[in-house]
């Protein structure tokens, strides 16, 4: 049973890592990566984030850039929530492919 104060780090996180990712690949043309969801264990200890990333063909290869990263993108989001965590959370990547699945199923249904 997910707590109030599970849901509200969630949220909190969910969009401050949304804007380390918009801000660290402005630099890369024509590639985004959006925070689809963020899920935190109940100590607070551990931050699941499902990464969606456009175009999906580099996923792979972001997701791994980013994992290789994964003490920066910490210390930022240290930076960015320190007054309100009194402890940031070790974070885990993985990406989210239902977009993708979504659309195999439609191309699927038109058969």
């Amino acid at each position: 049973m997910e707590t109030t104060r599970q849901s509200k780090i969630e949220r909190l996180i969910q969009k401050e890592l949304s804007e380390i990712f918009r801000h660290d690949t402005q630099a890369m043309h024509g590639v985004l990566v959006s925070v689809t969801n963020v899920r935190i264990s109940p100590d607070l200890s551990v931050a699941t984030a499902h990464l969606s990333i456009f175009p999906s063909e580099r996923g792979e290869e972001l997701l791994k850039n980013i994992n290789a990263n994964v003490k920066t993108v910490r210390f930022d989001l240290g930076k960015r929530l320190g007054k309100q965590l009194r402890i940031i959370p070790e974070l885990r990547f993985f990406i989210d492919d239902s977009l993708d699945y979504i659309e195999h199923i439609d191309e699927l249904l038109k058969k």
